[in-house]
């Protein structure tokens, strides 16, 4: 997206203001929105300012008082009006993931289908929101009272999200905050704000009250700073890099946040591992969106026994991905996000074979288009080996040993997901034990997400955890209710 308003009688794309308080809002300036294989305009969004965020800040503060007032199943059923607004739109929120993102259509689909699903776990865990009784004659002291804790919503929610599934993973934010009662400030990414605008429209069509989703287009370091600062916030929960994650939590202070910062995911195959489906999955759970996930497989260990089998049939599957405009149904791989990150994969690829690495297939780019590479004998001291590279590459290493691989799994100081393949399910169990991740998939790569599902990382990879009913936990606040009988 640029960052120079845009007249907008220059262009005929879709235009878009500000949601605010079940409003739009036409501002001064704009951005235009366009599509990353070939840069032609597919939207403009207005530019937000500090005034703008301020406003949408006190819409979503009566919005979280309707929100909270709302009993479990009247958010529930909020929440399945609006996935049925999203299964009623199916065909054209995909196409606005796709046209925003890049991603190949029949990814974008499966993001609107898997929306659907995150909004219909929101709903049971709304409808299932509940406290415990605490047993007070556990101590002498307790003897003659009662206890009960009770969850309550925090208020506003602050949500920043990322370009790579621009409509999902803003309802990991959305729906689990309304289902808490809570109202929600959200600033989507600069490159990917049309998904959440449409988003927005249909949250309205549900019958959400003003203000309960609030979305702010613009300029995302000024408006993130902003809303840190704000006092009328109670908690951020951003999805976005670790540089940006780290600026986060020193400036946060006291302020609840919650944190999905990438990952180096990586996969080991033991020499029992059923080869056919660990290859298959290698190149769907490395090459979907171009490597553009938290947790797509960037490292594969192999045993030293398979290493070849393994490396010829991930070669030709990944030499057998069709290249391609992403309107096209036919097409796997797309374009980057700009040609920006496509240069800087192109040269930490460089970088690994001027260090030692060889480069069996891809690795070419033409502006934004990326080729996926596979590289063996890589270095690791090189980027790809240690840095989260979010492009289509996968570096594979032989092992002899499965306490050698663990350890070199863990050596990156990410830990999202990581995956192993062996048919010994005792020993599948220790590896996942053994590997510091905050999950582990046997017999399936780490690019296996379900939307219900605890998701979230250990070391660099973030605090707390996402799927709505973990979600939720870390949007309310505990309370005790202690009474003398």
């Amino acid at each position: 997206m640029g960052t120079a308003s845009l007249p907008l009688e220059t262009t005929s794309a879709a235009k878009y203001g500000l949601y605010i308080g079940g409003e739009w809002l036409e501002t001064n300036q704009h951005d235009v929105v366009r599509l990353p294989y070939d840069g032609s305009i597919v939207g403009v969004v207005s530019r937000a300012a500090d005034k703008h965020l301020e406003t949408a800040i006190e819409a979503a503060r009566e919005g979280a008082k309707a929100m909270a007032a709302l009993p479990n199943f009247g958010r529930a059923e909020l929440l399945l009006h609006i996935a049925q607004g999203i299964k009623d739109d199916e065909e054209e929120l995909a196409k606005l993931i796709c046209s925003e993102s890049g991603k190949p259509i029949k990814e974008a689909r499966t993001e609107a289908r898997r929306a659907v699903d995150t909004l219909t776990a929101a709903a049971h865990a709304a409808r299932e929101l509940h406290g415990e009784v605490v047993p007070m004659d556990f101590a002498a002291s307790g003897q003659g009272r009662m206890a009960m804790t009770v969850r309550e919503p925090l208020g506003v929610i602050g949500a920043i999200t990322p370009f790579n599934f621009p409509l999902n993973l803003t309802l990991h934010k959305l729906a689990p905050a309304l289902a808490a009662g809570n109202a929600v400030v959200h600033k989507p990414a600069e490159r990917t704000p049309l998904s959440a605008l449409r988003l927005a429209q249909l949250v309205s069509e549900a019958g959400a009250p003003r203000g309960a989703y609030n979305v702010i287009t613009g300029d995302g370091p000024s408006l993130a700073g902003e809303m840190l600062r704000h006092p009328g916030i109670a908690m951020i929960t951003f999805t976005g890099s670790l540089a940006v994650g780290k600026q986060l939590r020193e400036k946060a202070g006291l302020k609840r946040l919650t944190l999905e910062l990438g990952s180096n995911s990586a996969v080991i195959v033991e020499s029992d591992a059923d080869l056919g489906t660990a290859i298959s999955r290698s190149v769907q759970g490395a090459f979907s969106h171009s490597g553009q996930v938290c947790i797509s497989l960037q490292r594969a260990f192999v045993h030293e026994s398979v290493m070849q089998t393994y490396l010829d049939g991930v070669v030709a599957s990944t030499k057998q991905l069709r290249m391609g405009h992403p309107y096209d149904d036919s097409t796997d791989i797309s374009s980057l996000i700009d040609e920006k990150a496509a240069v800087r994969v192109e040269s930490w690829i460089q970088e690994a074979v001027h260090a030692g690495a060889r480069l069996l297939c891809g690795g070419k780019r033409k502006g934004s288009i990326m080729e996926p590479a596979v590289l063996v004998d890589v270095p690791a001291s090189a980027r790809i080996s240690c840095e989260e590279v979010f492009g289509p590459v996968l570096a594979v290493y032989p092992y002899r040993s499965l306490d050698e691989a663990i350890r070199q799994v863990n050596s990156t100081p990410y830990g999202l997901q990581a995956g192993v393949f062996t048919q010994d399910l005792p020993r599948a169990f220790s590896v996942a034990r053994k590997l510091q991740f905050g999950g582990v998939l046997i017999n399936d790569v780490p690019a296996f997400r379900a939307d219900h599902m605890p998701y979230g990382g250990a070391k660099h990879s973030g605090l707390g955890r996402e799927g709505p009913r973990y979600a939720i936990e870390e949007m309310t606040e505990l309370k005790l209710i202690c009474w003398k009988v």
